[in-house]
């Protein structure tokens, strides 16, 4: 098995029977526990609109966390930049990294996260999504020591070093990141087509910075980890259910292993499904360390970040132990 870091995307997912505070204090306990076995970072996502996701502000969710936790990385995958002005995101996350140094990652995508409607709502013109090269940009200027003549400067933020990564879910955004020569995380765990392509593009356009030398590639795919493969298969089913009600517009708490809506037998919802899964490994130690080891090797990756959407927390944190052992020893790199 290659060595490679490990690390965690936590959606603040409801489950069936919770609510949005029990989330929060989930997503914390995840925190506390993978930073036990040597995870490098644990992520969370901007979503709006979404009643069963508490990660709305992604900010303020990692500083709570940030404060519970010791050592490990906490950081936004991502934060969707044309919610926001660059300034603003500059001074909350030279905030975080302020109050947390060395600790902080700040993960960039140029999709809204909600529907039209609601990026509306959130007082962005819907033409920002065009600008996100020149927002990176600003935010760099911002955070760069480069920027103390300028006639706004982001306080805490100017000087501070708090990595930027490019996120994508399809081929646009890994010509940005090899432009700026930042590192590009991928999130095959629900978009998982144009992966292959999209890391291909970035590494053959990578042009090196003063930020990372080299290409650096993080894809974030579902694990579900269980003592037999019988039992993992089964705890699938809560991911299944997400993805039908992701597909079908009918979204629901995260619901318990064993159960199917009716809508899932449905040809096109189940074809949809599938292609959904192709990035989602699922088994017990043996069997992850295996199909892990054919993915890493075959794709090239530097980082792999998981998403784990079962819906009993200690079976999700027995999940995090299995995979840390099919990984074997984590190696740890400062980025």
């Amino acid at each position: 098995m290659t060595k490679i870091p490990l690390s965690v995307l936590e959606l603040a997912t409801v489950v069936e029977g919770g609510n949005h505070r029990t989330a929060i204090d989930n997503t914390v306990k995840i925190a506390q526990h993978v930073e036990k076995l040597g995870y490098q970072r644990i992520w969370m996502a901007e979503h709006h609109n979404m009643e069963y996701i508490a990660s709305t502000a992604t900010s303020v969710l990692i500083g709570h966390v940030a404060g519970k936790t010791e050592s490990i990385r906490i950081g936004s995958g991502g934060i969707m930049l044309p919610n926001h002005s660059p300034l603003v995101i500059a001074e909350q996350f030279g905030t975080l990294e302020t109050m947390y140094p060395g600790r902080i990652d700040l993960g960039l995508g140029r999709a809204p996260g909600s529907d039209q409607l609601t990026a509306m709502a959130l007082r962005r013109n819907q033409e920002t999504a065009h600008s996100f090269p020149r927002d990176v940009r600003q935010l760099q200027k911002y955070f760069s020591d480069d920027n103390s003549d300028a006639q706004v400067r982001a306080f805490p933020g100017e000087g501070l070093d708090v990595p930027i990564w490019i996120l994508g879910s399809s081929t646009d955004s890994a010509y940005l990141a090899a432009e700026l020569g930042l590192p590009y995380a991928f999130a095959s765990h629900f978009a998982p087509a144009q992966f292959r392509t999209a890391i291909q593009i970035y590494r053959s356009n990578f042009k090196p910075s003063a930020s990372l030398q080299k290409p650096y590639i993080m894809a974030c795919v579902n694990v579900i980890g269980a003592d037999t493969d019988d039992e993992a298969n089964l705890l699938l089913s809560s991911l299944l259910n997400l993805f039908v009600g992701i597909i079908t517009n009918t979204r629901k708490p995260l619901r318990p292993a064993g159960t199917f809506p009716e809508s899932y037998n449905i040809p096109e919802v189940k074809n949809a499904v599938n292609n959904m899964l192709s990035c989602t490994f699922y088994g017990s130690k043996e069997t992850l360390k295996e199909n892990l080891s054919q993915f890493i090797s075959e794709t090239g990756i530097d980082e792999l970040m998981v998403a784990s959407h079962i819906f009993d927390l200690d079976a999700k944190l027995k999940s995090f132990r299995i995979l840390n052992e099919a990984m074997g020893s984590v190696k740890v790199v400062n980025l």
